[in-house]
């Protein structure tokens, strides 16, 4: 009887494995399909730069408001629940982004979203790690670079969509009635009941103070994982303006430049978990910090429509590996309680994605969208000088 219930058991993990990977999937793609359509959304509602780094940040404010609400709520309903409610709320959210009217009524559903998308976030890598842990190794990665093709294909929908010059109501309400279909056939397979029973830290020493430097790794751990948000934030809400205003590309061109940055995070955490087992969590995400701050400047420095392509292409395999080691990190900080380290880091990193958009926008205003965007070198840069906080092997 045992060693038919193996097979079953083995087979329930591999379904569990595709499921949560949906999750990851849907939650990339939703909010890429809006992306692409930020530059005509500027110029329909005539926001300035100042205006629409602004309105594009409520995104991370309300996320920052929300995100402590994540632990909450996996407690009381678990986070398989708590995900896929998660994923349809956004979607209708995305769609109320896609349509306003106003400045405010965009910021507005941009806010909510964020709210949503934080919760979920949480949810789904709650999930995740749940089921890396039944794995006995890490796939944190993969589900990560799941996430990434999620949002090129996102991404790329998003400028078929304009170049076959669809309205935005269709074009986003199609994309979340075709999310919340996959989440809503990919709930039963799950993981259900308890998050944490198995967690590491469920059985270790309870009333031990914490140390200050666990605090400190904590801290730095988040500064990796900012920087990371802050790379793909460019991406998000700044490489598509660039390209065409600054550059002069097409609309359809211009969505290149995040399509790129993704496609490229997707191949570094497609090929992460090989890489952190051959050379380290610590060596890796170092030598992408440095591929990050050497290809996007390279691309600052000499500004060219496919030059600057290809250094958002480095700069997403650069900080590919960036958040997924920053959270397995956090998650088995010693002291902490079961999920805590990793619901503090994804909240604290949403800073990176609140306070990127308003920093870029305000330099940007000032001296051209070009020097704004030397965060992201500058995100390179910080990640290789805190990198020495993560383990020389894959930890666990």
């Amino acid at each position: 009887m045992a060693a038919e219930a193996l097979p079953g058991a083995a087979a329930r993990l591999r379904r569990a494995r595709v499921a949560v990977a949906a999750l990851f999937l849907t939650n990339g793609a939703l909010c890429a399909n809006l992306l692409p359509r930020y530059p005509e959304i500027k110029a329909d509602l005539e926001m300035s730069n100042t205006v629409y780094g602004g309105a594009v940040a409520s995104f991370s404010a309300g996320a920052l408001v929300a995100g402590l609400t994540a632990a909450v709520l996996i407690r009381r309903f678990g986070s398989a629940r708590v995900a896929v409610v998660g994923t349809v709320v956004l979607a209708g959210f995305i769609v109320t982004a896609g349509v306003s009217s106003t400045p405010v009524a965009f910021a507005a559903a941009l806010f909510a979203a964020g709210c949503s998308d934080a919760v979920t976030d949480v949810a789904q890598n709650v999930n995740g790690l749940r089921v890396q842990r039944c794995y006995g190794r890490s796939i944190i990665n993969s589900l990560h670079a799941v996430w990434a093709m999620g949002a090129v294909l996102g991404g790329l929908t998003g400028a078929a969509a304009i170049a076959a010059h669809l309205p935005r109501a269709l074009h986003l309400g199609g994309a979340a009635v075709l999310c919340t279909a996959v989440v809503a056939l990919a709930y039963p397979h799950l993981l259900g009941g308890a998050d944490h029973d198995d967690h590491p830290a469920a059985t270790g020493a309870g009333g031990r103070p914490v140390s200050a430097a666990v605090y400190l790794t904590l801290l730095a751990l988040v500064g990796i994982a900012v920087a990371g948000a802050t790379v793909e934030d460019a991406g998000n809400s700044w490489a598509a303006l660039y390209l065409r205003d600054s550059l002069g590309s097409p609309g359809s061109v211009a969505a290149l430049g995040f399509v790129a940055l993704m496609g490229f995070l997707f191949i570094g955490r497609l090929v992460g978990d090989r890489l952190v087992d051959g050379f380290g969590e610590r060596a890796v995400v170092r030598a992408g910090g440095a591929l990050c701050a050497a290809g996007m400047g390279a691309a600052l420095a000499v500004p060219t429509v496919p030059g600057t392509i290809a250094g958002f292409a480095a700069a997403g395999l650069g900080v590919a590996t960036v958040v997924p080691a920053a959270m397995h990190a956090a998650d088995e900080l010693p002291g902490l309680r079961p999920g805590t380290g990793l619901t503090v880091l994804t909240w604290l990193m949403r800073i990176g994605f609140l306070g990127a958009p308003l920093l870029v926008g305000f330099v940007a205003d000032a001296a051209g969208l070009r020097v704004g965007l030397l965060s992201v070198p500058v995100a390179g840069i910080a990640v290789v000088l805190l990198a020495g906080v993560l383990g020389r092997r894959r930890p666990g």
